[in-house]
């Protein structure tokens, strides 16, 4: 899995069910409420059974977690990580809070992987949320350590930022803040390798896929509007859709938690595509929305480029406005988020950064020459990526999010607790982490290839999670 393409985030609300015996020398949980609920999980994980998983979550989900998604929305983003993970072996206990344990797991393919579940208040201990996601190895070591200060931490924050810029191996901006407060926010390496141009806390890089989170803001604010309904199928906005099947089946809920069947635009129609002309939203359509279904809606979860295409143009349908205007004038206008935008490649645009790639599918990566990244981007972004933006203003969309300024019940609802999005390509890289409980927000950008802005935001987080 490359988790520049997919960000790998569970959200479940389980309870308490017996664990499977451990086999000798395995991992022990602590003999706790607390410990027997994640060995819980991971044994329910485990069985690959979908009957399983179903009575699991079926009799432990409670009122908060019906209303963040049904069991069948869940079995169906289950598969699609067991499809990927295919087991989850704990190995070490990283931190136990009272609210909030960590363990470090190691997943079916050999992947590290931070899981971090929280605990309702109360007696009874029961988990409100479970969060998975890659780690690297340095940060699975970072988070190993003592106690930090704050002034511990934002030192050795700048002390990684200034290593990796030093060893070419990070270029871009950091942002770390707590509440509204902004604790660092500094530039590193180059905008223009040809000019010598040095990054800017003004710079403005691409976003990857992070604009999925905008589309997503821009969906939630119609439905609350009245104008979309999450159960209504594609066809009801777009009704010349060329996959009938898609058209009638798939629904707004799905195309959001990526569980509908459509694919990717990326591929040999996109590769064989002069990339001057995908501009618009119908461009990208052409590249993929003839296709099959990769699997019945909703049985599944994929993630999909093309889903994401799809909710652009039912924004624009159900608003009036065109895709970008429309995010323009209802998510970064209000946020305060006067540099972002989607730019046209062949239009000149100041303070934006040049991406710069290597052959990432070559085993000597670290020797290849860094390339200017201009034949592998299209022309324009889209409502699934491709966007520009500096890293002020994503913690201006942070900071919105939070008070409530964009969305109002589906904000909490889907938005409620730590998130993290990830964007990258070919000289592309970027990363958004959010956690509302103690009010942090990471923003790392650069314009390097993955993973040099998302391993740099994965250690940050690992420091900030070791404040005393």
């Amino acid at each position: 899995m490359k988790f520049w393409t997919q960000a790998f985030i569970i959200f479940a609300i389980v309870t308490l069910s017996l664990p499977a015996a451990q086999e000798p020398g395995a991992f022990t949980f602590p003999e706790t409420l607390r410990g027997k609920r994640a060995a819980a999980y991971f044994a329910a994980f485990n069985t690959g059974s979908d009957d399983a998983m179903a009575a699991f979550l079926k009799e432990n989900l409670g009122t908060e977690a019906l209303k963040q998604a049904t069991v069948d929305e869940r079995l169906a983003r289950y598969r699609g990580i067991k499809k990927e993970a295919r087991s989850l072996t704990p190995e070490k206990l990283l931190r136990d809070t009272g609210d909030e344990a960590g363990y470090l797991v190691r997943s079916g393919q050999g992947e590290l992987l931070e899981f971090t579940f929280r605990f309702e208040k109360g007696g009874e201990a029961r988990l409100a949320a479970i969060m998975g996601a890659p780690i690297d190895p340095e940060s699975a070591a970072e988070l190993s350590g003592p106690p930090l200060s704050r002034e511990e931490v934002l030192a050795r924050v700048r002390a990684a930022l200034d290593e990796r810029s030093r060893s070419d191996q990070f270029s871009g901006v950091v942002l770390v803040a707590q509440g509204d407060q902004v604790l660092i926010h500094e530039a590193r390496g180059l905008a223009s390798r040809e000019f010598a141009a040095a990054n800017l806390t003004a710079t403005r890089f691409n976003l990857g896929s992070i604009n999925k989170l905008f589309t997503r803001v821009a969906i939630g604010q119609l439905a609350e509007q009245g104008k979309i309904s999450l159960e209504d199928t594609i066809g009801k906005f777009l009704p010349a859709y060329p996959n009938r099947e898609a058209a009638a089946r798939v629904t707004v809920r799905q195309l959001l938690d990526m569980t509908s069947g459509i694919g990717d635009f990326f591929g040999k129609r996109y590769e064989d595509t002069p990339k001057d002309r995908i501009r618009t939203l119908e461009d990208y359509l052409q590249l993929f929305a003839s296709e099959p279904l990769l699997f019945p809606p909703g049985s599944q979860r994929r993630y999909s480029n093309g889903g994401y295409i799809v909710l652009g143009l039912i924004v624009a349908k159900a608003s009036g406005q065109d895709y970008f205007a429309y995010v323009h004038d209802h998510v970064y206008a209000p946020a305060g988020m006067a540099a972002t935008a989607h730019f046209e490649a062949d239009v000149p645009v100041e303070n934006v950064a040049s991406g710069y790639t290597r052959n990432w599918d070559e085993a000597d990566h670290d020797k290849e020459p860094r390339r200017s990244n201009i034949y592998t981007r299209p022309a324009r972004g889209s409502s699934a990526g491709g966007g520009y933006a500096t890293a002020m203003d994503l913690f201006k969309f942070a900071v919105a999010l939070r008070a409530g300024k964009l969305l109002g019940p589906l904000g909490k609802e889907w938005f409620a607790g730590p998130q993290a999005y990830a964007g990258g390509a070919p000289g592309i890289n970027a990363e958004l982490d959010m956690d509302p409980l103690p009010g942090w927000t990471v923003v790392v950008m650069g314009n390097y290839d993955p993973p040099a802005a998302s391993s740099l935001a994965q250690k940050i987080g690992a420091m900030l999670r070791r404040l005393r």
